[in-house]
């Protein structure tokens, strides 16, 4: 047992690269067993990502399948097809990212397993909804990117289209699919019921824009146009000072009073443009110029030491090295070292949530291609002659 408030829950995880398994860490992080199912050339993830000690074992797949077991099924053959299926049989959730065709070919839609495991809940992570003229499409992350409206509220604020350099779409979506899983262990446990969850990433950043931007064309007819201009402005972004730059962010009138003093311009407070949420939400762009100009006259230091003592918003930029040495992020000892058994001394980061009723308690290394298949074929049910006999086959590895 794992102990975190998803112990003695089993997944069987039929997913690649990030959308699928950023849900599946997240099951995994919180205490599920977690069975990856990989096809004998292993998750593209492995080899695709920059930076590996090692073939088939990269940085970024170290770090999104932490926790998880590894087993290889070669689903074109019949025994690593039925073996999959009785790995199903004892799982309390399925998910995966293969496009829904071709679940159904391999019997492994929703409509197949429900009716020999009523309490499967059967979760698909799709590129596009159902019933919509993109279903079945393949699609990765940037391809969501610029259907959704992300790179076009890039282009709002910066002049051309641009995709956020983070899979966004596949995260947000990862994670969306894990909050729908434990929606269904939940209503399971009230009614002893299973479920199949889509989860169509299209549909879930359009909903992320929407909610952001779609502003005053929420009324018919619009009362205005598109866009919270306040994120939209060019310098809603860390800001220069002396010797780096700073993220200051005063938006209730204590706050904006006191950052108009704290920059030598009182008379702001009552310069109609400034003088309300509302009135600076209206003139963004120039109270963003007025943060700019004030900001640039003293180090990043003496605005933290100053907007401390103000109670007003404000960090430092950290860079994605800088991460590393954050002093918050030590103190709560967000990175702490590992040792893996073929990769040697790495980083490992935490789950960020905690529970009082208790957290995860076996940590485990990012499994090798394979590292679990006897092991996990041996809890199916199956004998060692067996799976000598299916490896031989090479349904198994």
């Amino acid at each position: 047992m794992n102990g975190g408030p998803l112990d003695g829950v089993r997944v069987v995880d039929l997913t690649t690269v990030v959308v699928g398994p950023i849900c599946t860490r997240t099951l995994a992080d919180y205490g599920a067993d977690v069975i990856k199912v990989e096809a004998p050339a292993g998750d593209l993830l492995r080899t695709m990502a920059r930076g590996s000690r090692n073939p088939g074992m990269s940085g970024k797949f170290i770090n999104f399948n932490r926790n998880k077991r590894s087993i290889v099924l070669d689903l074109k053959k019949a025994e690593g097809l039925a073996a999959m299926k009785r790995l199903i049989a004892n799982a309390d959730v399925f998910v995966s990212n293969v496009r829904p065709e071709g679940l159904a070919r391999a019997g492994l839609d929703y409509k197949s397993l429900a009716p020999k495991h009523p309490k499967l809940i059967h979760c698909s992570i799709l590129a596009f909804g159902r019933g919509g003229r993109y279903y079945n499409r393949p699609a990765y992350d940037p391809i969501v990117q610029s259907l959704s409206g992300v790179a076009g509220t890039l282009a709002r604020a910066t002049g051309e289209p641009r995709f956020v350099p983070m899979v966004m779409s596949d995260h947000t979506s990862g994670l969306i699919a894990a909050q729908a899983i434990g929606f269904a262990l939940y209503r399971r446990e009230k009614t002893g019921k299973g479920e199949a969850i889509d989860v169509p990433m299209l549909e879930n950043m359009a909903s992320f824009v929407s909610s952001e931007h779609m502003g005053a064309m929420t009324f018919d007819p619009p009362v205005g146009p598109s866009g919270d201009n306040r994120l939209l402005t060019p310098d809603y972004r860390p800001l220069p000072t002396k010797d780096g730059y700073i993220t200051v962010a005063p938006n209730t009138n204590p706050h904006a009073f006191g950052f108009f003093d704290a920059i030598g311009r009182p008379e702001l407070k009552t310069d109609p443009r400034f003088d309300s949420p509302g009135s600076r939400t209206a003139n963004s762009a120039a109270y963003f110029e007025v943060r700019k100009a004030g900001l640039a006259q003293k180090t990043t230091n003496e605005w933290l030491k100053i907007f401390d003592e103000l109670d007003i918003p404000a960090a430092r930029y950290n860079s994605i090295d800088d991460l590393l040495t954050d002093p918050h992020l030590t103190d709560v000892g967000f990175f702490s070292a590992e040792d893996h058994p073929t990769e040697g001394k790495i980083r490992r980061t935490k789950p960020a949530n905690t529970f009082s009723g208790g957290d995860r308690s076996k940590l485990t290394h990012a499994p090798r291609l394979g590292e679990h298949t006897s092991e996990v074929l041996s809890e199916a049910g199956y004998s060692n002659a067996e799976i000598e006999t299916m490896k031989a086959a090479g349904a198994v590895r």
